[in-house]
């Protein structure tokens, strides 16, 4: 691979909440696969080395989706017109069950892992379901592709259908064959993945904690994503406070990265178990909208230095774009603030760093476009209008509003340029 050279009409990144970066017609060099640096005039050591010139592209990261159901891609857009636990019970359980046939997995994960680099995102946190085999060939073909990713096997031993509920037993069993035969790598994690509280007895939940200490794995979860699905916590388990709380006296924490979807609803003792664990809270603006859960107070926690990240979450959410979501944050926003009282609405620069860097911490040294990263990266074009002049930062805003996979126009993972349709074939033979 050695050392690529690339001179793109502007390089954007946002190095903080507040801050988006933007360096106009500069070079960035790489060398395996990472950023060696930015400069305005290339130094002598590179100046025999070969430029490509990205003239009317911009360099973004690649984005981050730390929340998304790879085994409901197929119901994505529909039974949109129900609340959460009718849409579970008529549409995403009986759909998760499919995949007991690793027949019917093999069919859909490949085009989970195509429509997300066809959309610009590396790095991702998935749900699979309870069916091993399945859970295991996802995992190959994630290795395949070369994205980063969090993914391992789904538990859910009781208030579940019959069809899709496990015993405790088989539960806690599966789950440690998983972590054995699943090693992390640099690019792959296994994490526990208890759907929610109310679908893991406290036994279940607690043998989980056992395994998060033996073999160092992280957590992968729903917290407080509805006024009922809290309440219905409450009812079950009585002689905890929250959410949170469960997770943190069973031992799930502390043990590897720690990714919570949604937190609309964080009660005082949440937020103290995501600020000591140093937690990831993911953002799905589609989602919570599209099964009315709520909107996360993302400004608020953001104020409180947690951290967050964004999330499709498919099928809850109806697009594998995480971009649109950076854009739809930004609306949710607004509106939380309009109806809620002040201090709710968020800037473009926030979103678009949630959706880039602080989702991309999770894995590492990716999110940013700055020495010492990988360069996984994304060359957007024909976002232009022609009779008006935009600013590479307002180019980037409407790529978030209006684009879709068309204007990106070259792909990068660990340096390597890629293309999703030869990475879906190739897994797709697995």
């Amino acid at each position: 691979m050695s050392t690529q050279i690339y001179h793109p009409a502007a390089i954007l990144t946002a190095p903080d909440p507040m801050t988006l970066e933007c360096h106009e017609r500069e070079y960035i060099v790489v060398e395996e696969g990472i950023i060696e640096g930015i400069y305005r005039e290339l130094p002598a050591s590179f100046r025999h080395l070969p430029v490509e010139e990205l003239e009317d592209c911009l360099l973004i990261p690649a984005f981050s989706d730390l929340h998304i159901h790879a085994s409901q891609f197929t119901e994505r857009g529909t039974g949109m017109d129900l609340l959460l636990f009718d849409w579970l019970n008529e549409y995403t359980f009986p759909q998760e069950a499919s995949f007991q046939d690793v027949g019917y997995a093999r069919k859909v994960y490949p085009q989970v892992i195509y429509e997300l680099l066809k959309h610009g995102t590396m790095h991702a946190a998935f749900f699979t379901t309870i069916h091993y085999d399945a859970c295991d060939l996802f995992w190959q073909m994630l290795q395949e592709s070369g994205m980063y990713a969090l993914s391992g096997k789904v538990n859910m031993d009781r208030n579940s259908p019959d069809y899709l509920c496990e015993s405790t037993a088989d539960s806690l069993r599966d789950t440690e064959r998983f972590l054995q035969e699943h090693p992390s790598s640099e690019h792959l994690r296994a994490v526990l993945i208890p759907r929610f509280a109310p679908t893991c007895s406290e036994g279940l939940l607690k043998g989980l904690g056992e395994l998060s200490r033996k073999y160092k794995a992280g957590l992968h979860t729903h917290l407080v994503e509805s006024w009922a699905e809290s309440a219905w916590t409450k009812e079950l388990f009585p002689d905890y406070q929250t959410d949170g709380d469960i997770y943190d006296r069973l031992g799930l924490l502390g043990n590897g990265p720690a990714v919570f979807a949604h937190v609309i609803f964080p009660e005082e003792r949440d937020l103290e178990v995501l600020k000591k664990y140093d937690a990831c809270s993911v953002h799905c603006p589609d989602a919570t909208v599209n099964v009315t859960a709520g909107i996360m107070p993302l400004k608020k926690l953001q104020d409180q230095g947690l951290k967050i990240a964004l999330g499709t979450d498919i099928g809850g959410g109806h697009s594998p774009a995480l971009y649109t979501q950076a854009a739809r944050s930004v609306q949710e926003s607004k509106i939380k603030e309009f109806y809620e009282g002040e201090g709710d609405r968020i800037s473009f620069r926030e979103a678009f760093y949630h959706a880039t860097h602080e989702g991309g911490a999770v894995f590492g040294v990716t999110g940013q476009l700055k020495k010492g990263y990988r360069f996984n990266a994304l060359a957007l074009n024909g976002l232009e209008d022609g009779a008006v002049r935009h600013t590479p930062q307002e180019l980037l805003e409407r790529f978030c509003y209006l684009g879709d996979d068309r204007r990106i126009v070259g792909r990068w993972l660990d340096g390597k340029k890629i293309d999703p349709e030869e990475i879906r074939e190739r897994i797709s033979r697995l």
